[in-house]
């Protein structure tokens, strides 16, 4: 006969239900068993149990972050950390620092810097000031375009007669000299250059960011690209030497990045169960369509930028890259969905976007509908008859909410598609009344805190947390419960696993976080300040505030 009592009682609190309130909730084995009333949950209450009073906090579902880097994260917090929104003074500032505590020669490596910031786009010079004989190699906010100095340039061995790569770009200054500003692949090679983050490092930079987003609530994330830092294979053995220790707590889907004809892409994916666990699901494949909509016109649209790149003329200054082709990309898909492997593209644009739609399409015509929800990242930009077909083959839209409020990165997007076009960023109140399904994303560390309570607040207010007079994409704003359903139930259903969490009801897994207000009660230009004080996987204590339970 099964134990009768509890393992935890958790009573005195506001839990929120799918069809309400509640007063408790009691789990037993890792799984709640009763929500009710303070009375229902006190009657499992035995000699072993241990008893939570909540002293009037609130109870809710764990939290699902389906699209963070934590090791580049943890990593980038170790290096030359710029602030956003950092003027060029202060770059080089900050920038002149880290080089006099650099030992001779060494790499300074960091970022991150916008061009709206600086007050236009940098080049080598400037960097060169502060740094004449260390390379300096600094990543912008978005991860997609990176700013060296001559010495960078020079040991990477980029000269004017260095060739643009495919799906790069080396900018150049009138002279026809690189510029020092790399795009997309040509930042990639830059980055090759410069030392790689050695294993224990990697270990230790992740170590730290599963704690930070545990500190904010979230017990389920997607790792967006694993080998983005560091190479697939040491950022693979981070994840499961820590999982071997009980280091992972959360739940961990692994994207595997795929780009056509990379072999080792292919060997990762190939192996990639080798390195699941309890814990990690590597089941995910990463492809990256385009880059971003700021001054680098990277990210592919279906219209021209509203304005120019200073020295380009070409079809890239004016609508963008799309870095696979659509052939490549549809065969690509279809084997993956054949392979049981869900695909998360990167697309910014809504030419990307597109694209990734019609590969999702020519992979349900060749396979029929498969249980692989397919999720296409970001969706900066959506035309209508896209968001409008998306439910109907079974693709999922991530937003990036972290992104989207007045900041600089979004003053860059302004300036390259126009005031118009940005009106409808973002669009997802368009996405939800289609009824597509959609989720939420941090990118962390792309903006500089993952946590969810400053997105849930303005996905509904498109301001600054706290509140501010300029909105962003203010057309598209949605409500609060509709924004938790992106962090909770809807992230369930598209990691496969609404079965198990996303919701606090009996049968299912004691995932459950313990908040210091209830963000449903509170002034919307409050929500971002929720504080965390328990998190809870499988009842498992796992983030501790105050006294130990009785």
């Amino acid at each position: 006969m099964s134990e009768p009592y509890a393992d935890l009682l958790l009573v005195g609190g506001n839990v929120k239900t799918a069809s309400g309130w509640a007063e408790g909730l009691a789990v037993r084995a890792g799984v709640i068993e009763t929500v009710g009333t303070r009375a229902d949950v006190l009657r499992l209450r035995g000699p072993q149990t241990r008893v939570r009073d909540l002293a009037g906090d609130t109870v809710l579902p764990g939290l699902h972050d389906l699209h963070v880097h934590p090791v580049y994260a943890g990593v980038r917090e170790r290096r030359c950390k710029i602030p956003q929104g950092s003027d060029l003074a202060t770059t080089l500032r900050i920038v002149a620092e880290h080089v006099r505590r650099a030992a001779p020669g060494a790499w300074v490596l960091g970022g991150q810097w916008d061009a709206y910031a600086l007050g236009g786009t940098p080049d080598r010079t400037m960097l060169d000031s502060v740094a004449p004989g260390h390379p300096v190699l600094l990543e912008d906010t978005s991860g997609h375009s990176s700013w060296a100095n001559s010495a960078a340039l020079r040991i990477a061995g980029v000269g004017p007669g260095t060739p643009d790569p495919a799906g790069g770009i080396f900018e150049r200054d009138a002279a026809g000299r690189p510029s020092g500003i790399q795009r997309e692949t040509a930042a990639d090679l830059l980055a090759a250059s410069a030392p790689k983050p050695d294993d224990d490092e990697v270990e230790a930079a992740l170590e730290w960011a599963l704690g930070e987003m545990l500190s904010h609530g979230i017990t389920s994330f997607t790792e967006a690209a694993v080998g983005f830092t560091a190479g697939p294979r040491a950022e693979l053995r981070a994840y499961t030497r820590l999982a071997a220790r009980g280091a992972v707590r959360q739940r961990v889907r692994l994207s595997l990045v795929w780009s056509p004809y990379d072999p080792t892409c292919e060997d990762v994916i190939a192996h990639r169960n080798l390195y699941a666990s309890d814990r990690i699901t590597p089941d995910c494949v990463k492809i990256f369509l385009d880059g971003v909509p700021t001054d680098s016109h990277t990210a592919a649209m279906l219209e021209p930028y509203a304005d120019t790149v200073a020295g380009r003329g070409d079809e890239a200054g004016r609508h963008g890259m799309l870095v696979v082709a659509p052939a490549v990309l549809d065969e690509a898909v279809t084997r993956f969905d054949r392979m049981g492997i869900t695909v998360k593209f990167h697309a910014a644009g809504d030419a990307a976007v597109r694209a990734a739609l019609d590969a999702i399409e020519a992979a349900r015509r060749a396979n029929g509908h498969s249980p692989c929800m397919h999720n296409v990242g970001h969706c900066t930009f959506v035309s209508k008859p896209d968001i409008e077909r998306a439910p109907r083959i079974g693709a999922t839209f991530e937003v990036s909410p972290y992104l989207w409020r007045p900041s600089p990165i979004c003053s860059d997007i302004a300036a390259a598609v126009g005031r118009e076009a940005v009106e409808r960023a973002w669009p997802v109140r368009e996405m939800l009344d289609a009824r597509a399904p959609v989720v939420a994303g941090s990118d962390w560390c792309v903006v500089p805190s993952v946590s969810p309570w400053s997105a849930m607040e303005t996905l509904v207010t498109r301001q600054e947390p706290g509140g501010s007079a300029d909105r962003f994409g203010a057309s598209q704003a949605i409500g609060l419960e509709e924004a938790f359903d992106l962090f909770t139930v809807n992230s369930a259903r598209q990691e496969g696993m609404a079965h198990r969490v996303g919701r606090i009801e009996p049968g299912m897994l004691a995932d459950v976080i313990v908040v210091d207000r209830n963000p449903f009660e509170v002034p919307i230009t409050r929500v971002h300040a929720t504080e965390v004080r328990m998190v809870f996987i499988e009842g498992e204590q796992v983030v501790r505030e105050g006294p130990e339970p009785d």
